[in-house]
């Protein structure tokens, strides 16, 4: 199925919901409006996905186990960001591991790019292309590309993209979705095939496993606020330990990312509520605020209004997007 779709968002929990294959949870962590994009393109075989973020965030994802994705910098002119703790430079591809989970953690305006194959399609690509099956990695891989050859997976990725917004229907022409496709396949296989990966601190293992519980904890009880005391309990270890893998991987403290979300829970609810049917008091005390002069002005500060006027406008429901169940077999390159 050839098809495509450019999308605008004002609302995290929309925009997280709209990323395929794969599952994630977004924390704004600058102050203002948020505005992001998202390009998703399906091809006979490839997946990509492109997109821009205009406030600092982080965000906790796990990756489907039907598909082996690599990460990309759109942009050579903006600053690294930070994959679960490391630093990513602009010429570096993350070679996903099955099921990846991660987080990351981005400081400025930010442009990105994701591509996905089946594993078998995989395999077919770099058998065909390099003469030996290509597989994802155990651990996720860092890979230094050279220069030539991630410039022109930026410019075929960014050409896709383009073209989905400006002339989808040439786009989902059959033989120009599998010229597209055939060159970008190549390109991704020849980056990952003539970088070099970049050799991995042996304590990361241990500490991403302290942060994958961190992040089921939270999710075992989507919309209830969870605290310190309880999460160090849950998961095993002191507050130190938690706080020193929290600010590594999220850039702040649990304390502070904690609060973050539950404000970021609070609007969402707020902005979904109708006004005749709760109050700001009511919603502030269900995510655990309860002073509410100094819950106004904190949110405010973040969201740059009141929460009553968020409670004022008309319910912004979310809208649900359709998810991808591809299963393809791949004869392109024999």
């Amino acid at each position: 199925m050839l098809d495509s779709a450019v999308l605008q968002f004002s609302d995290p929990f929309e925009h997280q919901a709209a990323i395929i294959n794969s599952d994630n949870e977004l924390l704004v962590t600058g102050r203002g409006d948020y505005r992001a994009n998202l390009t998703r393109i399906r091809l006979h075989h490839l997946v990509m996905q492109r997109g821009q973020q205009m406030l600092s965030h982080v965000t906790s994802g796990a990756l489907s186990s039907s598909r082996r994705a690599i990460f990309f910098l759109d942009t050579v002119d903006q600053p690294a960001i930070f994959h679960s703790g490391k630093q990513i430079e602009r010429d570096q591809i993350l070679f996903f591991s099955p099921s990846a989970e991660y987080h990351q953690r981005i400081t400025a305006p930010f442009q990105w790019a994701v591509m996905s194959l089946v594993p078998d399609d995989l395999a077919a690509a770099g058998r065909a292309i390099t003469g030996h099956d290509l597989v994802a990695p155990a651990a996720t891989r860092s890979i230094q590309v050279p220069s030539n050859l991630i410039t022109r997976l930026r410019t075929l990725h960014r050409a896709a993209g383009h073209l989905a917004a400006t002339a989808p229907d040439i786009l989902a022409h059959p033989e120009v979705a599998r010229a597209m496709e055939q060159e970008l396949v190549l390109a991704m296989v020849r980056c990952l095939n003539e970088g070099s990966a970049i050799g991995a601190d042996t304590s990361t293992h241990r500490r991403l496993a302290v942060m994958q519980r961190f992040k089921q904890i939270l999710h075992e009880n989507e919309n209830q606020p969870r605290y310190m005391a309880e999460l160090c309990t849950a998961i095993g270890v002191p507050e130190r330990t938690l706080r020193a893998h929290c600010m590594e991987h999220l850039g702040m403290t649990p304390h502070r990312y904690l609060w973050l979300r539950r404000m970021q829970q609070a609007r969402r609810s707020l902005s979904l509520a109708a006004a005749a049917a709760t109050t700001v008091t009511a919603i502030a005390a269900d995510h655990g605020f309860w002073e509410l002069g100094r819950f106004a002005g904190e949110y405010c500060g973040l969201f740059g209004e009141l929460p009553s006027v968020t409670l004022r406008r008309a319910p912004d429901l979310p809208v649900k997007q359709p998810q991808a169940n591809i299963s393809w077999q791949f004869t392109d390159f024999a």
